[in-house]
């Protein structure tokens, strides 16, 4: 810097390239890049991308062969709001994956691996407004409490998994639900599954696709539309007895006899005490007169 100010032609320069190197933007290899988003579609990728421009707000990684997504490399990308991660091969390791994420609004995990998810899994997406996890034919438990945190849900998608049950407050304690993809599982409509049923029917919530949300078992109400089958289960689990029934009343029965039988004998045998007690104070009257 000059006496007067002015910065020599050195400086400037140098100024000047720092200002072109800031406004070049790295893009990871194979991956094509914009402002503000990075898409790796259909690359052939096996591992998450390295160099991503940690300002991007939209990632897609859809159609390639990723099964492993680095929870560190994610929470570099503080600011993404969008991933795409459809067609992969990514497995049931995603506990904690997403904790460094916190503004992510849609998230696209279909076509995948997965086999359950638990409350880890999605807990730190506050944000969280789309999640689509359907196409998972490995997809066989989710937890009650597995969105407890995602209050913001406004579409979920869990259709053509393995999904068999589903608890009723997974779904109906979130308030923006407004989109519920349920078709082409393999429910299980017993009598636990009748609060959902239920619910189904008197829900707000949008099911696509309904006529394909059918019973899987039991055999005497497979292909039935759920919703149809509610005033079936509750006859069956309200008014039918069980062999399970038959044997808890039988016990109940019998622990009622014996209970009364015991109060009687008690009672006798408290009776006769008291009597032999009575016949005793009185005859010792008998002998002080």
């Amino acid at each position: 810097m000059s006496p007067s100010g002015r910065p020599q032609p050195l400086s400037l320069m140098f100024l000047l390239g720092m200002g072109m190197a800031s406004g070049t933007i790295n893009c990871p290899s194979r991956c094509s890049c914009q402002y503000l988003e990075v898409n790796c579609t259909g690359q052939q990728l096996q591992e998450f991308p390295v160099a991503i421009p940690l300002d991007t707000r939209q990632l897609i990684l859809a159609a390639n062969n990723v099964s492993y997504l680095p929870a560190v490399e994610l929470s570099f990308l503080a600011d993404l709001v969008y991933l795409d991660c459809r067609k992969n091969l990514l497995g049931d390791d995603l506990d904690f994956t997403f904790i460094g994420v916190a503004k992510l609004v849609y998230l696209d995990l279909s076509f995948n691996n997965l086999t359950q998810v638990t409350f880890s899994t999605f807990s730190h997406l506050l944000s969280l407004v789309v999640l689509k996890i359907s196409d998972n034919p490995n997809l066989v438990a989710i937890e009650k409490d597995a969105f407890a945190n995602n209050t913001w849900l406004r579409h979920l998608d869990v259709s053509r998994t393995g999904l068999t049950f589903l608890d009723t407050s997974t779904v109906r304690d979130l308030p923006n639900l407004r989109f519920l993809g349920l078709s082409d599982n393999l429910w299980h409509c017993n009598c636990s599954f009748l609060d959902f049923i239920s619910w189904m029917r008197a829900s707000n919530v949008h099911f696509p696709d309904a006529d394909n949300i059918t019973c899987s078992t039991p055999e005497g109400l497979r292909a039935l539309k759920m919703p149809a089958v509610e005033a079936q289960l509750h006859f069956n689990c309200l008014t039918q007895l069980y062999k399970q029934d038959y044997i808890f009343l039988c016990l109940i029965g019998f622990c009622i006899f014996f209970a009364g039988t015991m109060a009687a004998w008690l009672a006798g045998v408290c009776a006769v005490i008291y009597e032999v007690h009575t016949s005793k104070g009185e005859g010792g009257e008998e002998e002080e007169e």
